[in-house]
């Protein structure tokens, strides 16, 4: 499904209001799985704009209609292979070291997703691009995409019961960090400039946070001058 063009490349739209079909029994989570892996063999080789959903389909071994049931378009596609790749780093993470400042340990985890991302940039730039159109009202792997990255940053982070501040710090992290990924893609900034990037963001970016050192103490002095004043 196409978009309409800007200087004369296809852009993904979603192509209907429909929701996409959640798969129930064994065999449609198998399609949806093989449909998945089709459309990253395919993603890792061409543009986004020269993938052909009737390709995946074919690829995946099912119809063109299955497909369209579970991804009505592109941005549905690409933003569901980047929620699972998010779900795959998840489970792959370990344990930072001790005495491993909580700030290190975030930059640490988004650097080591931009390495795994940026192995296949062809691919990554087709998840970034998708899961940035894909509106969350109607593309649920947007949420999953969202929700499995705060959840990832704030263990981290050491935060079990988040602040509506903490979230929104958190929220700000990941659009710096995908701008990053952006610009790295574009080769507008290298490899080195992406990794020192993301750590100095986390340092700059998570400082206000609940639990960071020495907060309480400086709300507590700021109560205790409130009251002198």
């Amino acid at each position: 499904m196409r978009g309409s063009s800007v200087n004369g490349d296809d852009v993904p739209r979603i192509a209907s209001a429909r929701p996409p079909a959640e798969p129930s029994s064994p065999e449609q989570h198998d399609r949806r799985r093989r449909i998945l892996r089709a459309a990253m063999r395919i993603g890792s080789e061409k543009p986004l704009e020269r993938v052909q959903m009737h390709e995946v389909a074919k690829e995946a071994g099912v119809a063109i209609g299955t497909l369209y049931r579970y991804f009505p378009s592109k941005v549905h596609l690409f933003t569901a292979v980047m929620a699972d790749q998010v779900d795959r780093f998840r489970e792959s993470i370990r344990p930072p070291e001790p005495g491993v400042a909580p700030e290190d340990a975030v930059g640490e985890l988004l650097v080591q997703a931009s390495r795994q991302l940026l192995r296949r940039p062809v691919l990554a730039s087709a998840m970034l691009q998708c899961s940035g159109l894909a509106n969350a009202a109607t593309v649920g792997d947007a949420a999953r995409i969202d929700n499995g990255f705060r959840e990832i940053i704030l263990e981290a982070l050491g935060i079990e019961v988040p602040t509506v501040k903490d979230v929104t710090l958190v929220r700000l992290l990941m659009q710096c960090w995908y701008g990053v990924l952006q610009s790295s893609l574009n080769g507008r900034a290298s490899l080195s400039d992406l990794e020192n990037d993301i750590r100095l963001a986390c340092w700059l970016l998570l400082a206000p946070r609940s639990n960071a050192p020495g907060r309480e103490e400086n709300q507590e002095n700021g109560r205790t001058g409130d009251r002198e004043g």
